[in-house]
């Protein structure tokens, strides 16, 4: 993660030696400001870090979603999270404008994130039978209907603006800033909060729902929980990034053949595998196609192409 962060911090539409970094950071305190300085503190360093934040929880999220649903394909596109972002920030693109300043996309982005997770936590409360499936089923159904609303705001509104709804519904990090930092990090922190209390009760969803109630679990309130805070840590989130995906949906695939299914060792080491996953691809963003930024959104998309091939190539037949 480390070389990860450095390197991000190197190459760019500016490449920069590791002297020049080290160099620039040092002096930013200083009274006349070099322009490498501006270029790392302004723009790099905050990019950087809005990657390891948002790496590491999307790379959560995937993990307690799939634990919590018992389906290995969960992640945070599954459940409509990021449809419903992606939704409030079209809406502010096209329709609403700048209404509060720079931060109308974020809490557009957000707002629409709650409202999904909220929508498909009632539509599944109206289920009589409250399967794992169903919870899955309300997921795609509210993702694929605010996929739509999404659609219609682009199709009914500036065209104008379609290269920058286009750039976002793809994901890209250049929204980082000193400022709206806080916003990711309080989502990460949900998450930490509650893995800390509640990793030995998603222990024993790794076995069956009859494990866990002998045991004195309420499953369905642990499944709430789980889903409330994974979908504020990614509404957070993608309020930043726009949607990137296949982070949630690979890393927890990747890093459980060393780490054990035990959550105790698991998640911390997909936290930080999803943050150096993230980080390198958006490297890769930058630096493709320079001067010009590829969308971040592009790159995780084509590693989680080939990985599910992969899944779907390694599962023996039956």
């Amino acid at each position: 993660m480390l070389i990860a962060f450095v390197l991000s911090l190197q190459f760019g539409t500016v490449p920069l030696s590791l002297a020049q970094v080290l160099e620039g950071l040092s002096s930013f305190n200083e009274d006349d400001v070099s322009m490498t300085s501006r270029i790392l503190m302004d723009l790099r360093l905050p990019r950087a870090i809005l990657a390891l934040i948002a790496g590491a929880g999307l790379a959560l999220v995937g993990a307690l979603l799939q634990t919590t649903t018992r389906n290995d394909l969960a992640d945070p596109f599954l459940f409509g999270l990021s449809s419903g972002a992606s939704a409030g920030a079209v809406l502010v693109i096209t329709k609403l404008g700048d209404a509060l300043g720079v931060w109308s996309l974020p809490i557009a982005a957000f707002a629409g994130g709650i409202v999904s997770a909220a929508a498909v936590l009632m539509l599944f409360s109206l289920q009589k039978k409250q399967g794992d499936n169903n919870i899955v089923l309300c997921g795609l159904a509210i993702s694929f209907l605010f996929g739509a609303v999404t659609s219609f705001l682009i199709y009914s509104g500036d065209q104008r603006a379609a290269s920058s709804i286009l750039f976002w519904t793809m994901g890209g990090l250049g929204l980082a800033r000193w400022d709206n930092l806080i916003f990711a990090a309080v989502g990460l922190l949900c998450l930490v909060v509650l893995i800390l209390v509640r990793y030995r009760e998603l222990d024993t969803l790794l076995v069956s729902e009859q494990t866990s109630l002998s045991l004195g679990i309420n499953v369905h309130r642990l499944q709430s929980e789980v889903f409330l805070c994974c979908a504020f840590c990614t509404a957070s989130i993608v309020a930043l990034t726009g949607v990137v995906g296949f982070v949630g949906l690979m890393v927890p695939h990747l890093v459980r053949p060393f780490s054990g299914m035990t959550h105790k060792r698991a998640l911390p080491l997909i936290a930080l595998w999803g943050a150096v996953i993230l980080t390198l691809g958006d490297l890769v963003s930058r630096t493709i196609l320079a001067p010009q930024e590829l969308p971040v959104g592009i790159v995780t998309a084509a590693l989680g192409g080939l990985f599910v091939l992969y899944l779907v190539w390694k599962k023996p037949a039956r």
